[in-house]
Order: structure tokens, then sequence, then C-alpha cells
């Protein structure tokens, strides 16, 4: 049986009052045009920093916009959210603002920077809760505490007053830019700033097409709008922990539905690479959901040229001590990392010669264990090699075959290669 669905959609009017009272707290974020992609892509492509907000993403606009709509009763006895990070922040600054007490619920799995931050905006007025390993099972416990203790739920994304505070982002793209706006790009988590989007868009500049973006590992709203109803995903990648939820709003889901132009999703190793490129290339600094957004062109490539972009960057909350996982999926993602089950003869002068005769002048060692703990001819080691070009992978196997040095390629068998890397 299809899942009851809430029938509602932001009004331009109180989008705008949204923007009058998030005023006080939410600087209006740049629309910057990107040269480096402009170029790349023969587009007129704009970037909306939303990652230079206070709490470094829009989630400031939405959870303000909510908590400032309640009553001096619901004030009085507090509020409670759940967020992977940049929702928790967003609330935690606006209960130090307003002097509310909060009780904010995150997942265990949470970056230890996104937590210092939390308690940081929210000072003495917020605990910090962490609880579940999803999202999901941060905001059942949350949702069960508020009910327990008699607080108000701040939701990040499915709730009225959160989507007309998000829906903020796009007043200002309209009101920043110059000329009209052909595409939107716009990542999507639970469909609260997407939907806001909608809202905005269809009131002010109906033409422009909204492009929603979810990660490959968690297509909650792709799958829900593919099923005609909402769709409960039971396992999902968390890399990309703003845009990681296993099921989106009750109020988001017919508003994305019926008002996003298409909704796609971009693997995660592709993300990686765009936020290796931006910080390397562009000095700017943005976590995995913040590069969704302009991950997703390369998919656009032919109907965007010529035409006027915006891209969201919507969060720039980066742990620094996930880089090494960033640039090893990146380079998985681009076929240039390759694990393998590697037979060394036990003689003297093994190893030296697969360094010398087995790899290619450009190949490199990057990951390599191996123990000898038994007699036999041949022992297995585990080794990683890093390629200058994906077309070396062959020639390389076909080697290690040829000088009985191949046990197994582990990059296709994702259970063992999870274990062993």
């Amino acid at each position: 049986m299809s899942e009851t669905v809430e029938t509602y959609f932001p009004q331009i009017a109180d989008i705008y009052q949204a923007a009058k009272t998030i005023a006080q707290v939410a600087e209006v974020t740049p629309l910057q045009q990107s040269i480096r992609y402009s170029k790349t892509h023969g587009a007129n492509i704009l970037l909306k920093r939303e990652d230079l907000h206070r709490v470094r993403s829009y989630k400031i606009r939405g959870a303000y916009n909510k908590i400032s709509s309640l009553s001096q009763k619901q004030l009085d006895s507090g509020v409670v959210c759940a967020s992977a990070g940049n929702h928790a922040q967003g609330v935690a600054f606006a209960c130090s603002h307003l002097q509310v007490n909060g009780t904010i619920y995150m997942p265990v799995v949470t970056p230890k920077q996104k937590i210092d931050q939390t308690k940081m905006f929210g000072g003495d007025w917020v605990d910090v809760v962490l609880e579940g390993d999803t999202f999901d099972d941060s905001k059942k416990a949350a949702q069960l505490f508020c009910e327990q203790e008699g607080k108000t739920f701040v939701h990040p994304f499915d709730d009225e007053k959160t989507i007309e505070g998000q829906a903020t982002v796009g007043l200002e793209i309209l009101q920043q830019s110059s000329e009209p706006i052909d595409y939107v790009f716009v990542a999507v988590g639970g469909g609260g700033l997407a939907s806001g989007l909608c809202g905005t868009f269809q009131a002010l500049s109906p033409n422009t097409k909204i492009i929603g973006v979810e990660p490959e590992g968690a297509p909650s709203m792709l799958k829900s709008i593919e099923r005609g109803e909402l769709v409960e995903l039971e396992n999902i990648d968390k890399f990309i922990d703003g845009a990681a939820v296993q099921k989106v709003g009750g109020l988001t889901y017919p508003i994305c539905r019926e008002y996003l132009f298409k909704m796609i999703t971009v693997p995660e190793g592709k993300v990686c690479q765009t936020i290796l490129d931006l910080y390397n290339r562009d000095a700017i600094v943005v976590e995995p959901a913040g590069a969704l957004t302009i991950a997703a062109l390369d998919y656009f490539k032919e109907e965007i040229k010529g035409k006027n972009v915006v891209c969201v960057v919507s969060g720039s909350n980066n742990d620094i001590t996930r880089t090494a996982e960033i640039k090893e999926r990146a380079l998985l993602y681009a076929q240039l990392k390759h694990y393998f089950i590697v037979r060394f003869p036990q003689r003297p002068g093994a190893l030296k010669e697969f360094v010398v005769d087995i790899l290619g002048p450009t190949d490199d060692i990057t990951h390599f264990e191996y123990s000898k703990k038994s007699s036999r001819e041949n022992a297995p080691a585990i080794v990683g090699v890093e390629l200058k070009s994906p077309d070396d992978l062959q020639p390389l196997i076909q080697r290690m075959k040829e000088n009985n040095f191949f046990g197994d390629y582990l990059n296709n068998k994702p259970d063992l290669f999870q274990y062993l890397v």
C-alpha cells in the first residue's frame, strides 16, 4: 500500500517573510562565476556559495526560520533535532542566538569536525547526543526523546518553515543574476532545499529547469520518484553524509516529483575527484554533498552549452582526516588504483623481480601487506598499485600472469575488497 503524503507547496509570500526573518543571522552569499567550469562546459557556470555562511552551509536558513516561528511556550520547553552535521550547526547557532535550550542527535559516525562545530555554535544552550549509524537512526531516537519530554522537533527537511527558509537561496540567486537562469543544480538529501527552490522558481522564474542530484549510493528521492511512492532504502552508502538519507520527506517528495526537471545520481568517486579539483585548482573547500552539483555537470554537457547555470555549493564542513579516503575513492573511480592478491615465490629476489620486470615504468606500489607464514612454494601478498592511465591495467595483469605472480584482482570483489583494504 502506498504511503500517504501531505499536500503542501511553499508560497512566495511565505518565502519572502522567511527572508526577512533570517536576514539578521544569514548573510547573503555570493553568486560567483567559475571561469574554469565555464570554459570546460561552454556555459556561464555560476556557483551559489552557501558554503560561506558562518555555519558553512545553507542549513542555518531553515533552522533559524523554523525556530523563530515557534510560540513562547514551545521555546521555553526547548527544541530537538537530528542531523548528520550541517542542520545540527544551524540549530545550534539558532538556539544560542535565541537563547533556547536544544538537544541535538547526530549519528555516531558523524565527522568529529561537525560535532565540534555544533558544540561550539551551541555553547551552553545545546546538548549533543550521538546515536545510531545513520541520520535515520538518529532521527528515530530524537523523535522518541521529543515525545517523552514534550519538546518541539526541528526537522532538517520535512517541515514547512524549514523548506521556506531554504527557499530563500532561490530568492538571492534571482536577485543576484542579471540574466535569466536556465538551469539550477541542487543536492538532494531529504529534499528540503530542492523543494524550497521549486517554490521560488515556480513563482518567479518558471522556465528555469531545476536538476536534483543525489549520491549514487543513497538514491532515496530517485527511487521514490521512479516507483511513484515514498521508498525507504534498506542500505545506503553514508560517505556523502550531508545527502545520504534512507527516506525523503512526505512534504518534499511530491514537490520534487512534480517540479524537478530531472533527478539524477552521481557516483561517490566522481564527487571525490570534484572535491580534489575544487581544492587544488580553485582553492575552494567543500564537503562531499557540496560538490554533488558540480560533479553532475558532465552529465548535462550538451544541454547546458551556452546557458546560464547555477550550481548550489551547499556546504564546506569537511573533515581533513577524510582526505586520504577522498583521494582513494577518486582514484578507484578513475580506475587508477588497483588492488591484487599477488603470489610471491618464496625465494630471494622475488620482490625485486616484481618491481623491475612486472610493474610498468610509471606504476607505483601504494599498499603492500605480506607475511611469510609457511614453507609453501608461493605466499600471497595484498598489493595496491597506482597507475598513470587506466589503459595500463590489462598489460600489468598480463605480465603478472605470464610470470606466475597473479593471484586475484580485488577491485571487483567488494566484500573481500572492503575487508582487506
